[in-house]
């Protein structure tokens, strides 16, 4: 089947528009008009595409340029999924009720091709990984691991465990930036309208004075001199530094550089490593409980912590278990990782319980992770206000010190 979208006239004469499943273009008519609707305009959606209509008559339907699929979307079809399968109802019928419950447009186009191309005997994990941007290596891999195991509905019932703690990681962190976030661009165009609305005014009424102006005020008019004369300056060395930046950071030895950086910066440092290694463990523990291979799994796992410096230290290890090695060996010596992760890696290669030891640390880390959040957020918020508000402060009194001078005259 395949996705149509229609426009039309219901019973009463209003227009109507929506869309529909059907085996072609006919039999999408011939149901609408089964349902009542009298359609006028009907097109096929494929995933991926941006226009409508053939000919002359082709539109481009802009909204889909800005509509994109969500690690929450994903994380609710892919709980949506592990329940239908795990009440038995074959794979060809869940992904048709996700279908219909689905209400963004663009996955549900492209669960209509995976339904289309299961339906034609592809594996469901072949099917997923022709859509990479919707599903990770790492989501096809475990797909294709419960399909080779017969335990499908096992796997997504990890997969839905595993994206919905990874949104609501997502959403720990940014809720936790929101707040310092607005703060900072909120007291930054207070300063900025200061400076180019309030200083040039009052630099005027003290310059008709010919008195000296006390040092704070000279230096504070001459920051808002300097901000109106070279603002197009500043702005071209701000665009230019961000392209170099990025160009910079493309490569592969300014990418470790500025990976590196970001592990020994004094604050975030410890944050970043903490989320790198906690995605670490619990993708690990989430792909070989799933049945991948070992050295598959250290593969997806090296591009998910997406540091380079913790990647490196995995490559090595993976090189090792090639050898038939152990996995906490090489991590140990990178110093990369936390003696507590290595050493309890070691426990479970040991006690062969690798999987479940490294979910352990995962919840450890995620937990940490928390704590680790709502204390730097409750110390950034004062932070910020005294910061803010003793800019705010010293512009008040550079204007205010000449004001009284001229008062007391």
């Amino acid at each position: 089947m395949a996705v149509f979208e229609y426009k039309g006239l219901d019973g009463a004469g209003k227009s109507v528009k929506g869309l529909i499943d059907a085996e072609g273009a006919k039999a999408a008519r011939a149901r609408l008009r089964k349902d009542g609707v009298f359609p006028t305009e009907v097109f096929e959606q494929k995933a991926g595409s941006m226009t409508r209509g053939k000919g002359l008559s082709m539109e481009v339907d802009v909204s889909k340029f800005f509509q994109r699929i969500s690690q929450q979307d994903l994380a609710e079809m892919t709980s949506q999924l592990s329940t239908l399968l795990a009440a038995s109802v074959p794979m060809i019928d869940s992904l048709t009720a996700v279908i219909d419950q689905c209400e963004k447009q663009k996955l549900k186009v492209v669960l209509t091709d995976l339904r289309e191309k299961v339906n034609q005997g592809i594996s469901l994990g072949d099917a997923m990984a022709n859509h990479p941007k919707v599903f990770s290596n790492l989501y096809v891999n475990m797909v294709r691991a419960g399909e080779a195991s017969g335990s499908l509905e096992v796997v997504f019932q990890r997969l839905a465990d595993y994206t919905e703690k990874q949104v609501r990681m997502k959403s720990q962190i940014t809720s936790a930036m929101i707040y310092p976030v607005l703060m900072t661009v909120v007291g930054g165009l207070i300063v900025v309208g200061l400076f180019v609305f309030v200083i040039p005014k009052i630099r005027r009424i003290l310059d008709s004075m010919g008195k000296s102006l006390p040092f704070i005020t000279k230096f504070v008019m001459g920051l808002s001199d300097f901000f109106l004369a070279w603002w197009w300056l500043m702005a071209i060395l701000l665009v230019a530094g961000i392209w170099f930046f990025r160009r910079w950071k493309a490569t592969p030895e300014g990418r470790y550089k500025y990976h590196s950086f970001l592990l020994k910066m004094p604050v975030f440092g410890p944050i970043v490593r903490q989320i790198a290694v906690a995605r670490f463990c619990r993708t690990l523990s989430t792909l070989l409980d799933s049945g991948v291979p070992i050295l598959t799994a250290i593969a997806i796992v090296e591009k998910v912590v997406d540091n380079e410096v913790l990647a490196k230290a995995i490559r090595e290890a993976a090189d090792n278990i090639a050898e038939g090695e152990s996995i906490a060996v090489p991590l140990r010596q990178s110093g990369e990782f936390p003696a507590l992760v290595t050493h309890m890696i070691a426990i479970g290669e040991r006690t062969g319980e690798l999987e479940p030891m490294l979910a352990r640390v995962a919840d450890s880390y995620d937990q940490k992770l928390e704590n680790t959040l709502q204390g730097l957020t409750s110390l950034l918020e004062p932070l910020l206000i005294l910061f803010m508000g003793g800019v705010v402060a010293m512009i008040a009194v550079a204007i205010l010190l000449p004001m009284l001078d001229m008062s007391s005259l």
